[in-house]
């Protein structure tokens, strides 16, 4: 119950307080710069210059605090020892890039942006054609959807237990298991087998991506003008000539954004490890190596923090064409 009045009353102190610095903001600057007088002309141009920062304020401050600020102070630590008391220069970087757990989480991050990106924009595409083919589409699509509104932490669990094992000469319960034990085979701890058990956290993350991008991919299809439709049908093109020939390449900018909206994700991943192996068994990746330097044990921030900064380094460039490419897009 104290957490459903905490919940509402920061609605309600969000919204209002929200509500009360637009008006009290403009309501000051009306007074400060009035439309009326000798000077009526002057400060109007003035207060239309100023009027957009009110409104941008709060927000710039919020990016500032939580974006910003964190960004400088990373760089700052990383720079520091595991107190952040003492200057050690390039030290971290320098243990890092020979430290083996690094090494393992770099290789385990390629394996992750070359298979889930992938998967789960092809897949995407294909639910996105299909359901668009059918009676039913919609519901399809829900349920296609629907583990995108699951949190990538439930997500784990959910698939931890279908993975599940059992001692032998107790019932399985693990999904994958049962099957195979169904079929005659022998129940495998799927989750402590190096280097495959990153596919089997793959397959968590292809499961819930894959309904974001059906639902963008679906919509740049609809976008297709149907005259190119009619007149590839018209020329003879079969159903597959349509799809790969006609379709895809007129939304290929909208399947780049999608690709790099994915490999973003898949280089912050972090729960979906965390929950299912902790990193253990050689599936180790940036983000929870860097959890484990900066909370668990004794905490050491400064290796912590140029972790965050190599993440940092490796997302921005994807992040800023994946911008540009979506502008382009729009115009």
């Amino acid at each position: 119950m104290e957490q459903i009045l905490f919940g509402l009353t920061t609605i309600i102190v969000g919204v209002f307080g929200c509500a009360a610095w637009f008006w009290g903001t403009n309501f000051l600057l009306d007074a400060a710069l009035p439309a009326r007088g000798p000077n009526a002309a002057r400060n109007i141009t003035r207060a239309g210059l100023i009027r957009p920062w009110l409104f941008l304020g709060p927000a710039l401050l919020a990016l500032g605090l939580y974006l910003v600020y964190p960004v400088f102070e990373s760089i700052w630590r990383s720079l520091h020892d595991s107190a952040g008391e003492n200057w050690v220069g390039l030290s971290n970087y320098t243990w890092l890039f020979s430290d083996p757990k690094f090494q393992e989480s770099i290789l385990n991050n390629l394996v992750w942006l070359l298979v889930v990106p992938s998967l789960s924009t092809f897949f995407g595409l294909i639910a996105a054609q299909v359901t668009d083919r059918i009676r039913w589409g919609n519901l399809a699509k829900s349920l296609i959807f629907m583990p995108m509104a699951i949190s990538f932490v439930g997500a784990g669990v959910i698939w931890k237990f279908v993975y599940d094992f059992r001692a032998e000469g107790r019932d399985q319960i693990g999904l994958l298991n049962a099957i195979v034990q169904a079929l005659g085979g022998d129940p495998q701890t799927w989750l402590s087998i190096p280097f495959w058990n990153n596919f089997f956290l793959m397959a968590v993350l292809i499961w819930i991506q894959t309904g974001f991008a059906m639902v963008i991919l679906s919509a740049a299809l609809r976008g297709i003008p149907e005259e190119t439709v009619e007149a590839a049908i018209l020329d003879g093109a079969n159903p597959w000539q349509l799809f790969f020939r006609i379709k895809v390449p007129q939304i290929w900018g909208t399947i780049a954004v999608v690709w790099t909206t994915i490999t973003i994700t898949v280089l912050k991943v972090f729960d979906i490890v965390f929950v299912m192996t902790n990193g253990q068994w050689g599936s180790q990746v940036l983000a929870n190596f860097m959890y484990d330097w900066m909370f668990r044990g004794t905490p050491d921030y400064g290796r912590g923090s140029a972790i965050a900064i190599v993440i940092m380094a490796l997302v921005t460039p994807i992040m800023v064409w994946n911008i540009r490419n979506a502008r382009r897009e729009m115009q």
